[in-house]
């Protein structure tokens, strides 16, 4: 599995939009995309980190050279105080509870 990390600033007063952008543009079917996971930090409210996880490093470059994913990006840019700082990689290990494969 191949994914980011992705660290953002969400301009004052934007959160709520933001946040309802985000979940929209996450409906969208992405060929090899596994999971997304957004975080609203207690210490910011305007500090937003988004996990991304798909099957594949290459499923994963698809995506992002793609003109839907430009396109949603470029979007999601007038929501934030700047652009995100992204941190892409091989995922080593992953676990999901009982709990979670129940829920």
């Amino acid at each position: 599995m191949y994914g980011t990390v992705a660290r953002m600033r969400i301009k004052p007063g934007m959160a709520e939009a933001a946040h309802a952008f985000m979940q929209q543009s996450e409906s969208r079917p992405v060929p090899g995309a596994v999971a997304v996971y957004l975080y609203q930090m207690d210490a910011d409210p305007n500090e937003i980190y988004m996990t991304v996880v798909f099957a594949s490093k290459e499923s994963y470059r698809a995506n992002a050279d793609s003109p839907e994913q430009d396109a949603e990006y470029r979007q999601l840019l007038s929501f934030l105080d700047g652009p995100p700082e992204w941190h892409d990689g091989e995922i080593l290990f992953a676990q999901l509870s009982a709990e979670a494969d129940a829920g």
